[in-house]
């Protein structure tokens, strides 16, 4: 039988128990497939109420035969014994249940579901009353005395009266448990029966789908960088997908911008009248579809607004800081030990390389270099930014000029007129980051992009790159998707590629 049936069945008969229908409780008790010692010690309480001696016997008999160590069914099927004038039988199993006592003044069945405490006096007490039967009464004294060493609280006076009756020769009335205590189950595995939905039915709380009634579970989805597409489950119009805004929309009725112009929504459905339901800026609205165009795969991979990505581990752009020139065509610049950034507007001339300009433009200028500074010559602060003007001013002049191209996959080096041309062509809503390398940074390969150790690397091999935390990688070729080639500290090897991450002058540029 299933444990949670034989709890059902147990507390269903201590239920009828305590309401007093014997019979009910018996036949519950009964209808327990192999039971255990606790059932059958119940079955015989029931018996003994009921006085159905014989069967209370069988049932304290199968009790201790299936726990040949609990005390209290010795104890039990002693007092059947000798209200079956089987004296011997009773004096042994008394001695049986003080001898599994050991030696303690008493067990406590309260955690096995008992409300009784058997103190070592009270089965001393009836194993004199088993020894009266028997007319051993020079033994039944000296039993009542062993009483007393025990230290019976409360119990001296009726100790005193039970010696004084032994020696008179008069019988002893033995104890039992009380009448109506049984074994019961525990409560807590009586309040677990009944199956319980902790987490309810599931319901829509939020959801991109207009009208959505689905109350089901979906599984996850894997997650592209850079944009979000739904399950084709979950998007019902076929034209749904990214669109890029021709110019801008303000709300019906108010004069909010609501979406800028070349700003990328994803329609989620486009209506006969006209209108469409679309996602900006994490927002749901309806905006007219012939503002809209779909959007190249080209516009996928700058995606940077719509449906809020999952949090994932990149780093958060930086923000684009404007300098103000302090001249035409002048740069005003900020330097630090570690790398500089130089923002200035470029105004729209006829050149040749600026011709695809047709206002104004922000240039964003990402310089890293390396200063050595000697052990034991501290420079004051004029001359340490002395020291990286410079080398600011020197690299300005032979640093190496890169910028990503708009597909995200590799880096273009501005080496001469044709180079700067195509340079202002990756121009994205009127800005471009560029990039300023030192010459002097690396072994003489091209860098393909830069990375930040996150963790120290030891070297594992002979072509290993070792390098410790915190120290900047110039990475020289991809040799798998797992393992790359990188330069530091002097040193060229391969090193496992989640070790680093890229910084801002590797990674997307805004």
């Amino acid at each position: 039988m299933a444990y949670r049936e034989l709890l059902r069945r147990w507390h269903q008969a201590v239920l009828a128990a305590d309401g007093g229908d014997w019979d009910a409780a018996l036949d519950a008790f009964c209808g327990i497939e192999e039971p255990p010692s606790r059932i059958c010690f119940n079955i015989g309480c029931v018996h003994l109420r009921a006085g159905r001696l014989e069967e209370a016997l069988r049932a304290f008999s199968k009790t201790v035969t299936k726990d040949n160590s609990l005390a209290v069914g010795y104890f039990q099927r002693g007092f059947v014994y000798l209200q079956l004038e089987m004296y011997e039988e009773a004096l042994s199993d008394y001695q049986m249940a003080f001898s599994h006592l050991r030696q303690n003044p008493f067990i406590d069945y309260k955690q096995l579901g008992l409300r009784h405490i058997l103190y070592a006096w009270e089965v001393l007490y009836s194993t004199a009353a088993a020894q009266c039967r028997l007319q051993q009464w020079q033994e039944a004294r000296v039993t009542l005395d062993k009483t007393v060493v025990w230290r019976p609280e409360g119990r001296t006076a009726m100790l005193a009266l039970a010696l004084e009756q032994v020696q008179n020769h008069l019988f002893l009335e033995p104890m039992q448990v009380p009448l109506g205590e049984f074994f019961r189950p525990r409560k807590k595995e009586i309040e677990q029966l009944d199956s319980k939905d902790f987490l309810g039915k599931p319901k829509v709380i939020s959801s991109i789908i207009p009208n959505d009634e689905y109350i089901g579970f979906e599984p996850l989805r894997p997650q592209k960088q850079g944009f979000y597409e739904p399950s084709a489950d979950a998007v019902r119009d076929r034209e749904s997908g990214y669109y890029r805004v021709l110019s801008h929309y303000y709300l019906e009725d108010s004069e909010k911008l609501a979406v800028k112009a070349n700003s990328l929504v994803f329609v989620l459905a486009r209506g006969a009248d006209g209108w469409a339901t679309a996602i900006h800026d994490g927002q749901k609205l309806r905006i007219p579809t012939s503002l809209l165009e779909p959007a190249s795969k080209m516009d996928k991979g700058k995606i940077s607004i719509g449906i809020p990505l999952p949090p994932a581990q990149v780093p958060p752009n930086r923000l684009h800081v404007k300098q103000t020139p302090e001249s035409p065509g002048g740069v005003n610049a900020s330097a630090n030990d570690a790398g500089s950034q130089m923002g200035f507007e470029i105004p729209n001339t006829q050149g040749d390389a600026l011709s695809i300009l047709d206002r104004p433009a922000v240039l964003q200028v990402r310089c890293e270099c390396m200063v050595v500074v000697r052990a034991g010559e501290v420079p004051s602060l004029p001359e340490l930014r002395t020291l990286l003007r410079e080398r600011f001013s020197l690299q300005a002049e032979r640093g190496r000029l890169s910028y990503r191209h708009l597909d995200g996959k590799e880096l273009g080096a501005v080496s001469g007129e044709e180079d700067l041309g195509k340079m202002w062509q990756q121009l994205t809503d009127g800005r471009l980051t560029l990039c300023c390398q030192d010459l002097d940074s690396h072994s003489g390969r091209p860098i393909l992009y830069r990375m930040l150790a996150q963790h120290a690397y030891p070297a594992q091999g002979p072509g290993d790159l070792e390098f410790s935390k915190g120290d900047m990688l110039d990475i020289l070729s991809e040799v798998n998707e797992e393992w790359l080639e990188g330069h530091c500290n002097g040193k060229t090897g391969i090193f496992p590629k989640c070790f680093a991450t890229q910084t801002s002058c590797g990674t997307t540029f805004p």
